[in-house]
Formats: structure tokens, sequence, C-alpha cells
């Protein structure tokens, strides 16, 4: 008798409980100003501003991912992610100015998004100076793989492929197939 209700436990919660908590999380988000698509559901994250986060239709996203704005407070997103989109577990989308992810895109677990730096002046503090900053863009059907890092003004276009651990610090060009610290060209989509 007690694994019959051990089970029931278990469906119940996975089917009924889990679909509860996860309307109630997307109406709070979007009462909060987060624009969120069809079919599109906002597991437990790390959002600091919901308002600056644009999904798409139809994303899936895993656990743990953190939207953090950086920026002056200002109207509209700034962190936008197209339709049909995979996020994977403990990404990071660390934004001061804007990112803008195309459609069906997959973005592997653990990778980071970081549109600014520190300055390197010699007359301040490096902690206080200017926060040099520039837009990251990712095309349409785009893998980025496992811990990948994009830095900011890289633009990836439509097509490629950056393979795991790479560090992007410059643009790639479409249907390419990048990888390294610091990303190179490795190959062709074919």
């Amino acid at each position: 008798m007690n694994k019959i209700i051990q089970k029931g436990a278990f469906v119940f919660r996975y089917r009924y409980f889990n679909k509860v908590v996860k309307y109630q999380r997307n109406f709070f988000l979007k009462f909060q100003g987060m624009q969120i698509g069809k079919k599109t559901y906002v597991p437990k994250c790390s959002i600091t501003w919901p308002h600056q986060v644009s999904l798409g239709d139809d994303c899936r996203l895993e656990h743990d991912i953190y939207f953090h704005y950086d920026g002056i407070w200002k109207e509209g997103p700034s962190i936008i992610i197209g339709n049909n989109v995979f996020v994977g577990f403990g990404c990071e989308f660390n934004i001061t100015k804007k990112i803008t992810i195309g459609d069906d895109c997959l973005i592997a677990s653990g990778s980071k998004f970081v549109d600014h730096n520190h300055g390197t002046s010699l007359t301040e503090l490096i902690r206080i100076q200017k926060s040099p900053e520039k837009e990251i863009v990712i095309g349409n059907n785009v893998w980025i793989g496992a811990n990948v890092v994009v830095l900011k003004g890289v633009t990836i276009f439509d097509g490629a492929i950056i393979a795991a651990g790479a560090v992007l610090n410059k643009n790639v060009p479409a249907n390419e197939i990048w990888g390294g610290i610091p990303a190179k060209k490795i190959g062709d989509r074919k």
C-alpha cells in the first residue's frame, strides 16, 4: 500500500504540481514585464530585471540560467531570445548593452555571454573605470557547445557551430565551425 501511495505522489508531482508551478512562475514574471512566448516556460533561474528579457515561442530552457542585466534601467528588453531556442543548464547572460539570439539556436550548458569589460587605463582604479560595451548578435540556426564564452561585440552569423570550451572574441561567418582559445576556424559545415 505504501508503494502505491508513493507512486501516486510521484505521478501527481510530475504531472500536475510542476505544471501549476510553471504557470505561476510565468504569470509572476509576465506581471513584472518579462515577455514570454507561447509554449515557453521559465524554470527556476535568476533574473535581475524581468522586463529586460524577451523569450520567443516554443523555447526550452533548463534550470539555473542567469539572466543579468547590469546596465542603466531602460524600457524594453536587452536580452532577446528568438523562437525554438534551447538554452542549457547553468548558462549566463551578463549584459550591459544588448544580446540578440535568433531562431532555432542550440546553446549548451554552461555557456556565458558577456557584452562588457573593464577599462585598462593607468590613471584610475580598474573597478571605477567606464565599462567598454558592445552588443552581441547570434544569428539563426546556430549551435553553441558546452562552456563557450562569447565576449562583447561578437556576431555569430547563421548556421555557425561553436565547439565546446571555445572563447569567442571575433565574428564568426555563416556556416563555419570554430573552436579553441581564442576561437578560430576549424572547419566548414557540409
